[in-house]
């Protein structure tokens, strides 16, 4: 039974999409607009969010990602980090440096006691990543 991370965008899903599919070569399995939703928009929704992203599944790799606009308040990408297992230490540095960009480094790549190639990167929405290359056994 896998367990998928949902991401919640503050109206910038389709943005975060965009960036991740250009950053990780993510590729959407499915997009809903909460336009095309039967149900009417929940109430204290923000106006012009019928155009937002209701719900949507990012491919990544060898798993899923789903994220929405969040309709209802502000999201906190807090407590979590992402991992992003690498198969080579180009690949980390390529996707390392692609998440970086406009946000911030915690832990610049490097060779650690449990990993030729490990990172911890904040991208420019908010979210934790840890780029590792797993250690050859």
């Amino acid at each position: 039974m896998p367990v998928q991370p949902y991401l919640f965008f503050d109206g910038r899903c389709e943005e975060a999409i965009e960036f991740y599919r250009q950053a990780l070569g993510a590729e959407v399995e499915m997009l809903m607009r909460y336009k095309e939703s039967p149900d009417p928009m929940p109430p204290g929704t923000h106006a012009g969010f019928d155009n937002k992203v209701m719900h949507a599944s990012l491919h990544i790799g060898d798993g899923s990602v789903m994220m929405s606009d969040d309709c209802m308040g502000h999201p906190d990408f807090q407590g979590f980090s992402l991992s992003l297992q690498a198969a080579s230490e180009a690949e980390a540095r390529q996707r390392f440096d692609a998440l970086s960009a406009g946000g911030k480094v915690h832990m610049p790549l490097g060779k650690t006691f449990y990993s030729p190639c490990f990172g911890m990167v904040v991208d420019r929405f908010g979210v934790s990543w840890m780029i590792i290359v797993p250690a050859k056994t």
